[in-house]
């Protein structure tokens, strides 16, 4: 029984995972880098999850998919007022940059908020957790770990399987 509900749960989540990134993909086509305006990303992202201040007097706006997604999203405006730049921010290519020694906000500021955040007391760590894809399917599903000690610098990190796609054992 508890296997069948896992199921219909994991199947209800990825029928919900696959309208929000067919919305975000549609939302993204109408989107001009140099065109749009902050008002236009605003009317097709909505209220960012947090505003960053960006280089040259931008400001960048975080658009978070955690903790069902896969993605979180940043977009860069200008001073201008214009869109510079929508990347989205989980991927290897980024996890590579998250090195020992950087300080919490920095990675925050370079992946968003991450899905899910676990203190360890006695172990005296903060680990921050990111749901990402590692290819297009959702068996590619997997979580990426930032271990950060009591002075908020960067521990290490670990990439592994999500296990809520493992079967009950």
């Amino acid at each position: 029984m508890l296997k069948m509900l896992k199921g219909i749960w994991i199947m209800g989540m990825m029928s919900a995972l696959l309208a929000l990134v067919a919305c975000d993909n549609q939302r993204i086509v109408e989107l001009e880098e140099g065109v749009s305006s902050e008002a236009d990303v605003r009317a097709r992202f909505g209220e960012p999850e947090k505003i960053w201040d960006a280089a040259n007097g931008g400001r960048t706006l975080e658009y978070n998919r955690q903790p069902a997604g896969y993605q979180n999203y940043m977009i860069t405006i200008g001073a201008d007022g214009k869109m510079s730049a929508l990347r989205q921010v989980l991927s290897k290519e980024n996890f590579t940059k998250v090195q020992p020694a950087m300080m919490m906000e920095d990675v925050r500021k370079m992946l968003g908020k991450p899905m899910k955040i676990t203190p360890f007391e006695q172990l005296r760590e903060i680990h921050y957790d990111w749901r990402y894809r590692d290819g297009v399917n959702t068996a590619d599903s997997k979580i990426f770990t930032v271990v950060f000690n009591p002075d908020l610098r960067v521990v290490s990190t670990r990439s592994m399987r999500d296990p809520a796609l493992e079967p009950n054992q």
